[in-house]
């Protein structure tokens, strides 16, 4: 009866395409002629707006990313902020000769947007998630081989669109990641710790990108509720862990039955969310729900939720990660970046990707702007009690309301960290 009640939409709405299949990826404006006489899906308004559709792009690129990671480490947690990685490598497309700048824009996406000023809405994009409500910092950063001779027709649009300057490394590595260490600084507002991590010796490109985020929900969760509780790993082990409770909490809701899971949207200030897929039981293997993320198939879920109440219980949860996402990239199709490129628009001399770094923290605790819910929220009667509680491994995403765009992933095997 409450999968009834709660199945808020179809399997066809959901379109539970392949994460290979590029189907469910943002279309052209104008919709191909169809020829069996069925009639052709409108466009979503939303993604008609050119930020919105270049945010799904770039979106797309990083729940790709995220299944490989996830992946390479199916019993580890994952925790990544996807579009740092994909503003540097936007970036780094301005320096790309056609064939090279084409491998770069497929991985991205661009291939099917039409959009004559990429970069520039880029621009428009990362001022839009970057302003300081939002609570979300992001950065990125090409680093170069020393000695190298940078043309200034590379570094003018590469700082007008993505307001950052390439760094040449100077050969010396304590000095170098000093420096890096310094940048990162500056830009996270210290909030992310310094690596001790030496840059590698022949480096010829390095690709940096770093996020932060620390959430402060709508409505505060009282300090006084959290509690240590159970957090089942699997079938077998728990662990102990501060849970935030709310046993009124106002959340958006839906339980999909074809990927065995409930989902639930917790709103952010800053008109940022936080969606939740819970499976119904518990499991480390996630796959199934991974497979399904793409932008079109989170943007479907944040209309058809609809607004409940419930009794919620959730992890207080602090993680950072520090690594290469190198591996990653070469098995997105992008392995031609790190053998022979093309990036003769940087410089004479014959260089290549080498190393992609990626930095990142997360945090949200009882935080929040009120103590009660906005006076627009009305919940849906329901005739049963409801209850959802993270108290097993769940995947979270960090979207942006006003574009669309995915800011941090994460999957948690164990809320205790990384």
């Amino acid at each position: 009866m409450q999968a009834l009640m709660l199945l808020l939409w179809t399997g066809a709405l959901l379109g539970h395409s392949s994460s290979q299949d590029r189907a469910g990826s943002p279309q052209e404006d104008s919709p191909a002629p169809d020829t069996t006489g069925v009639p052709v899906e409108e466009e979503d308004p939303f993604f008609k707006v050119p930020v919105n559709k270049l945010a799904a792009a770039i979106s797309n690129f990083g729940y790709d990313l995220y299944r490989v990671r996830s992946g390479l480490s199916p019993a580890a947690n994952v925790l990544l902020s996807p579009l740092s990685v994909a503003t540097a490598l936007s970036a780094l497309s301005l320096g790309a000769e056609q064939r090279t700048e084409s491998t770069i824009h497929r991985a991205l996406y661009y291939d099917l947007i039409s959009n004559p000023d990429i970069h520039g809405t880029y621009k428009e994009l990362l001022a839009s998630v970057t302003v300081p409500e939002k609570n979300f910092k992001s950065a990125s950063r090409i680093i170069f081989e020393r000695k190298l001779r940078i043309k200034s027709s590379f570094v003018a649009p590469l700082e007008k669109s993505y307001g950052t300057r390439p760094r040449i490394l100077t050969g010396n590595p304590r000095l170098d990641l000093q420096e890096v260490n310094n940048w990162v600084q500056a830009q996270m507002k210290g909030k992310i710790a310094r690596s001790t991590q030496e840059i590698p010796s022949g480096v010829s490109i390095l690709l940096l990108g770093v996020a932060y985020f620390k959430g402060q929900w709508v409505t505060k969760f009282d300090s006084r509720k959290t509690s240590l509780q159970d957090f089942h790993l699997d079938e077998e082990r728990t662990v102990t862990v501060p849970m935030m409770s709310d046993p009124k909490a106002i959340l958006r809701y839906g339980l999909d039955s074809d990927l065995n899971c409930k989902i639930a949207q917790l709103p952010l200030t800053g008109r940022m969310s936080i969606i939740f897929f819970l499976p119904l039981k518990v499991t480390q293997n996630l796959t199934m729900i991974e497979e399904s993320l793409t932008s079109e198939f989170i943007h479907d879920i944040d209309r058809e939720l609809k607004t409940i109440q419930a009794v919620l219980t959730i992890p207080k949860l602090k993680l950072s990660y520090e690594g290469e996402v190198t591996k990653s990239l070469q098995e997105m199709k992008l392995q031609s970046l790190f053998d022979s490129p093309d990036f003769s628009k940087i410089t004479g001399k014959p260089i290549k990707l080498t190393q992609v770094e990626h930095r990142s923290g997360f945090e949200w605790n009882e935080d929040g702007a009120g103590t009660t819910p906005s006076p627009g929220l009305q919940p849906a009667r329901l005739t049963f009690p409801l209850d959802y509680h993270l108290n097993q491994p769940f995947i979270f995403v960090l979207r942006d309301t006003d574009t669309g765009a995915l800011l941090f992933i994460g999957k948690i095997l164990d809320p205790r960290g990384i």
